[in-house]
């Protein structure tokens, strides 16, 4: 097999990749359309409790931006073969600072009385916590993406050539950050 054929299967096999990464996301993005509508079919029914979104939330938001600038950063940087390990790493601790706030939100949910469910809970209280622990559950995976991508920059097997992994990782952090603003947008004005 020669050179021209193996670059070629490369490249079938990272469109492959991508286009699967692609109907992932459309996938998860169906998710949130779903849940999001029932979201407002049901506050539009009453008896729906309104709540203050905790300012936990507009860090977390912040976090997540300031962490898809990185990425972009490290992008840049892999393309003129340049270290990318510690921004990469970087992101990875944005992400776990990012699920701080969220568990924080959270307890301040709680203390104002929303809860998912149990006695004293309520629809509005239960979609908050579905919607933005949904959220975090992706995020979680990308989180994992971002560690293995990291472990791998260090490994040098990125190169301005081949950066694939970091490619397919960006594109999905990328993701979950303009989804969480929407939610956040969704939850804070809707």
């Amino acid at each position: 097999m020669g050179k021209q054929n193996i670059r070629d299967m490369d490249i079938v096999r990272n469109r492959a990749l991508k286009q699967l990464l692609w109907v992932g996301m459309g996938s998860i993005g169906m998710f949130f359309a779903g849940l999001t509508s029932a979201y407002i079919v049901r506050k539009a029914e009453g008896n729906w409790t309104n709540f203050i979104l905790p300012d936990w939330f507009l860090y977390s938001t912040i976090t997540l931006i300031v962490s898809s600038f990185i990425l972009i950063l490290a992008t840049k940087r892999v393309k003129s073969s340049k270290a990318i390990f510690l921004p990469l790493l970087s992101v990875f601790f944005l992400g776990v600072i990012f699920t701080y706030f969220q568990l924080n939100g959270w307890q301040e949910l709680s203390a104002q009385g929303i809860y998912l469910t149990g006695e004293g809970s309520n629809v509005a209280g239960s979609f908050l916590i579905v919607l933005t622990g949904s959220h975090l559950v992706h995020l979680v995976g990308g989180l994992i993406a971002l560690l293995v991508t990291a472990i791998n920059a260090k490994r040098n097997k990125y190169s301005s050539e081949n950066y694939l992994g970091l490619e397919i990782t960006s594109i999905y952090w990328h993701f979950l950050g303009f989804l969480w603003i929407f939610l956040f947008f969704f939850l804070k004005y809707l």
